[in-house]
């Protein structure tokens, strides 16, 4: 593997404009044997046939959570959180925080429109993050509210 290709996305921003996105949501290519090996890079080898046979492409990755692991044999509580906090910061989502402001919308823009781009085929492909933004009707924010 290139060692570009495991950089991830930076915590807390958001895809790239359009014409540049291709950087910001380069795992959404990853095969299943790719993710395997980002998960064994993580220092977690012992989970990357788990991954592999459950078919977790980059698409899939963006559903992994502590909720659905150990479905996949991923059953060790701290492993459970440390890979899905890996798997947040690739992404560039935040944990949903029970200290955010209830002003902000429930979900954060990035983690919406990953959603949106999870599934394969034509349409998900083609989609932006602005032309979702633009569709969903959403406004740009930050996901941690000031500090004051």
């Amino acid at each position: 593997m290139e060692p570009s290709l495991w950089s991830g996305a930076a915590k807390g921003t958001e895809p790239e404009p359009e014409g540049k996105g291709e950087r910001c949501c380069h795992f959404l290519a990853w095969s299943a044997e790719e993710v395997a090996e980002w998960v064994a890079q993580l220092g977690f080898p012992q989970y990357e046939e788990c991954f592999r046979a459950n078919g977790i492409t980059g698409r899939r990755l963006i559903h992994v959570n502590c909720s659905n692991l150990p479905a996949i044999g991923v059953t060790d509580f701290d492993h459970m959180k440390e890979i899905s906090r890996h798997v947040r910061e690739l992404l560039g989502i935040e944990e949903p925080l029970f200290t955010r402001s209830i002003a902000l919308p429930y979900r954060d823009n990035r983690g919406l429109f990953l959603e949106r781009k999870a599934p394969s085929g034509n349409k998900a492909d083609a989609l932006t993050f602005s032309q979702f933004i633009q569709e969903a009707g959403l406004e740009p924010y930050a996901t941690v509210p000031p500090k004051q």
